[in-house]
């Protein structure tokens, strides 16, 4: 739940005349969630945002999965993903069900047009490189670490700093995304139990109105395909605008873990929840204190979850032969834990260094034919004595 904010020149009352300077009436805008009744705020156009002069289908979507095969643990090395090209066209789709995608993305160049996801919200997380994510609400910086949490029906596009390589994890939902409600009141604010807090969430920083002609093209991802729009004026023309609903960043680094006398399940490490998925960030911390501790997990089965982990920085403590970028696929239906010799190797270690970002979801994943190309075939055997 993010909190009240407002950039820019608003008027004092809602859905009531605002003009500007030279008299012309600002054209106000309501992006809600959950029809009328979720958050939401109101955009104050220099022009209609419906202004539209050109339609035109630009491509279809179509992911291709693979063969339904032997349930298997998997290991894919990502690190071996080659793309480029903008934030959008960089996109590697590795799985996916009704509810979530999950994708990694290496961009090399800006995005030309700007871009708008109809039928979700998205988190982008910034394994690697800097730059501008730009929308109709402002631009906001962002650097490794970040969680860029991008509301349905916002416009954007990303500007990666030129200096630097880029190295993104994308996760599309069919819903919104949102903080656990367990860390919220009833009013809507952190209690003092959760892991983050309003003041670690980075709203847009600065809103520069674009008051220009032309020919501007967003596109729009919905019902598997993107749809091309063209507008004689600048897409991003808000002069002011005010309420609960914007783009925001929140760093990886900024998650308090919670830890305890013996060890700490997964949902204690919980950051967003959504329909169908949760997503969790395994940060430094200390490890369990009882003096009969074992700070590895322990073999557990999924019985109603698909776990996917990314591996960031760092060495996990309960697994080997994993490498930076790498991302292993626990399925439902059989168990897991720590490779051999990990389990009783971490007693009596005091702390760990690890960085990954976990993805939970309740239905079954199916693999893409671009996730089989990165897979480590020998992984499912990697608990053998």
């Amino acid at each position: 739940m993010t909190y009240y904010y407002r950039l820019g020149t608003i008027p004092h009352k809602r859905h009531t005349q605002f003009r500007a300077s030279n008299g012309s009436l600002y054209h106000e805008e309501l992006m809600g969630i959950r029809g009328f009744t979720g958050i939401q705020s109101l955009l104050y156009h220099l022009y209609p945002p419906t202004q539209v002069y050109k339609v035109f289908l630009e491509q279809t979507i179509a992911l291709e999965f693979e063969d339904v095969g032997a349930l298997r643990h998997r290991h894919l090395r990502t690190q071996k993903a080659l793309s480029e090209g903008d934030a959008i066209a960089s996109r590697i789709p590795l799985m996916a069900n009704g509810e979530v995608c999950i994708s990694v993305a290496q961009p090399t160049e800006p995005m030309s047009y700007w871009y708008r996801f109809a039928h979700g919200d998205e988190v982008i997380f910034i394994h690697e490189g800097s730059g501008l994510l730009e929308s109709q609400y402002g631009e906001l910086h962002y650097h490794p670490g970040d969680y860029l949490v991008i509301p349905t029906g916002v416009i954007w596009r990303i500007l990666p700093d030129s200096s630097t390589a880029q190295r993104m994890l994308v996760i599309e939902a069919q819903g919104h995304i949102e903080p656990p409600a367990r860390y919220l009141n009833r009013y809507g604010q952190f209690l003092e139990h959760a892991p983050y807090s309003e003041r670690d969430l980075r709203p847009p920083e600065t809103l520069t109105p674009h008051d220009e002609m032309g020919e501007f093209e967003v596109r729009v991802k919905a019902r598997d395909r993107i749809t091309t729009y063209l507008y004689h004026h600048h897409p991003l023309d808000v002069a002011g605008w005010d309420g609960y609903l914007y783009p925001y960043a929140f760093n990886i680094a900024d998650f308090e873990p919670v830890t305890g006398r013996i060890h700490q399940p997964p949902p204690v490490h919980q950051t967003f929840e959504a329909p169908g998925f949760v997503i969790c960030s395994f940060v430094p911390r200390l490890f369990d204190y009882h003096p009969l501790a074992i700070p590895a997990p322990y073999n557990h089965s999924n019985v109603d979850s698909d776990e996917v982990l990314y591996y960031v920085e760092g060495n996990f403590m309960s697994r080997k032969g994993i490498e930076r970028s790498s991302m292993t696929v626990h399925p439902n239906g059989i168990p897991h834990g720590p490779h051999p010799g990990m389990y009783e190797g971490s007693i009596g270690k005091e702390r760990t260094d690890e960085l990954a970002v976990m993805i939970d979801t309740f239905r079954p994943l199916k693999l893409t034919r671009q996730a089989v190309e990165l897979e480590d075939m020998q992984y499912p055997y990697s608990w053998a004595a």
